[in-house]
This record gives structure tokens, C-alpha cells and sequence, in this order.
């Protein structure tokens, strides 16, 4: 069962790849920044030394990188089951759902994680992959039975004449 969204819109239509890759660029850059954050404890309880593959023991890097991965997922996880947007989707407008319009649950917004992986690692075959279907569906939107939805501009309030 899928939780429905608190509002719902008649006209929702699939998101554009160029959408979709603007969003993905504003969120690589409010990734980059956690990153950073992390790195910088890392270096913190590591002594004041940076971690890297040269000088740090190979646990010390594995949890560094199982760090990185983590916090990855939790940031994509957790917009997507709350509202279905990250900060670069609300920019776009646009809203990653269930295919029956609901939000995401944890499994499935792990699933989309893990195959979003491949997807965008393998030159960007599997975003590529939306251009020659006419649902609009990456591969991984389709192995993980979601999508991403663009949301029409919000209506305007008119002004109440005195």
C-alpha cells in the first residue's frame, strides 16, 4: 500500500532528461558540501590526519567510504519518502512517486538507490535509456516501480479589487 501524497495535481506529466539533470546537478552540489562535512569529522577523529588509501589503515578508509555511501542514501531516502522531492527536484518541480502517484517506501527508495548506481555509472546508459521510450522511464525508475513526474506551476492568487 502506498501512503498518496498530501496534495494531489490533475495535470502531472513525465519529467524531461534536462529537468532531471539540472536537479541532479543542484543536488551533486548539496552532496558535495555533506561530503565535506564528513570529511572534515573524519579528520577530526582521525587525529588531524586526512584519511587516503596511502596512509590510512584499510578499515579506516572502508569506513570512511561506508560513511560516504550512507549519508548518500539517507539524503536521497529521506526526501523521497517524505515529500518525493530533493532540494534540486523542488527547484524543478518535480517529484519522484510510486507508479500508482504514492510516496516512495524505504525498501523501494533503497532499490532506486542501488540501481540508480549502474545506471548513472555505466556512461549514463541507464538515464540515457528514458530518450528512446515514450514513458519517459529511466532504468532504474522501471526496476524500482517509480518515476519521476514533472508538477505544474502553482497557481497564482488573484489580487481582491477595492
Amino acid at each position: 500500500m502506498h501512503r498518496p501524497f498530501k496534495q494531489e495535481f490533475a495535470q502531472i506529466t513525465p519529467a524531461s532528461f534536462i529537468k532531471r539533470l539540472m536537479a541532479m546537478v543542484y543536488d551533486s552540489l548539496l552532496l558535495l558540501a555533506l561530503w565535506m562535512v564528513i570529511g572534515a569529522v573524519s579528520v577530526g577523529i582521525n587525529g588531524g590526519e586526512a584519511i587516503s588509501i596511502e596512509s590510512s589503515s584499510r578499515t579506516t578508509v572502508a569506513l570512511f567510504n561506508s560513511a560516504l555511501f550512507c549519508a548518500t542514501f539517507l539524503f536521497f531516502g529521506f526526501f523521497w519518502t517524505r515529500n518525493g522531492q530533493t532540494l534540486g527536484m523542488l527547484a524543478w518541480r518535480l517529484r519522484v512517486q510510486t507508479m500508482a502517484g504514492g510516496r516512495l517506501s524505504w525498501g523501494q527508495a533503497l532499490m532506486r538507490f542501488l540501481l540508480a548506481i549502474p545506471s548513472l555509472g555505466l556512461f549514463g546508459i541507464g538515464f540515457l535509456w528514458m530518450l528512446l521510450t515514450d514513458e519517459r522511464l529511466s532504468l532504474h525508475d522501471r526496476w524500482s516501480g517509480s518515476c519521476v513526474v514533472q508538477l505544474p506551476k502553482p497557481e497564482k492568487k488573484k489580487k481582491a479589487k477595492s
